[in-house]
């Protein structure tokens, strides 16, 4: 029996959104790729030539702000999605709210193309975007294998300060007005 080299990491690269709406990074000797029906993110995968085993970051502009409140609708239309893949079995399922941000992370195994693989994800609703990163194993084995590199782009998944401010509860009320301080009397 072979025993697999545990991957290292060389160099990491970061990947900034060309619209600033996120960076991410991954180890630099993997693979970009462009994203398969106009989503806007990037596809990086260790081999140059199979990206079933993949890191993928997109972005979609949202034809309303997610609201904290939303955050059962979109659970279980996230999960209905998921359940439309073949012999799918969701093996952890979490809900985060944090102001408006609303994110939405799952573990799951499939199968495609007769091919059992694994996937985890985050789906986030920040204020009009929504955020999708996900890491996929070609199959089990190949996500154990690359699980502790991939789990860095997620670790080191940034959403710039504006982004979160746009997700601020308190900042955001609307249609409450802006309350004016008295500065005091002026001096005569």
């Amino acid at each position: 029996m072979t025993t697999r080299a545990t991957p290292k990491f060389t160099g990491i690269e970061t990947y900034p959104d060309r619209l600033g709406r996120f960076t991410v990074r991954f180890a630099s000797d993997w693979h970009k790729f462009d994203l398969d029906h106009g989503k806007d993110g990037v596809l990086v995968s260790p081999s140059a030539t199979n990206t079933a085993t993949y890191v993928a970051v997109w972005v979609d502009k949202l034809d309303f702000q997610a609201v904290a409140e939303d955050a059962d609708d979109l659970s279980e239309a996230f999960d209905k999605g998921l359940k439309q893949l073949t012999e799918v079995s969701i093996l952890e399922s979490e809900n985060l709210v944090i102001g408006n941000l609303v994110k939405l992370e799952r573990f799951y195994t499939f199968r495609e193309d007769g091919i059992i693989r694994k996937r985890k994800v985050w789906a986030m609703y920040v204020a009009d975007w929504l955020m999708v990163l996900t890491y996929q194993g070609e199959t089990i084995e190949e996500w154990d294998h690359w699980y502790a590199m991939a789990n860095q782009s997620f670790f080191h998944f940034v959403i710039p300060p504006e982004l979160f401010y746009a997700t601020d509860r308190d900042l955001n009320k609307k249609g409450t007005p802006v309350a004016r301080v008295p500065r005091g009397k002026p001096k005569i």
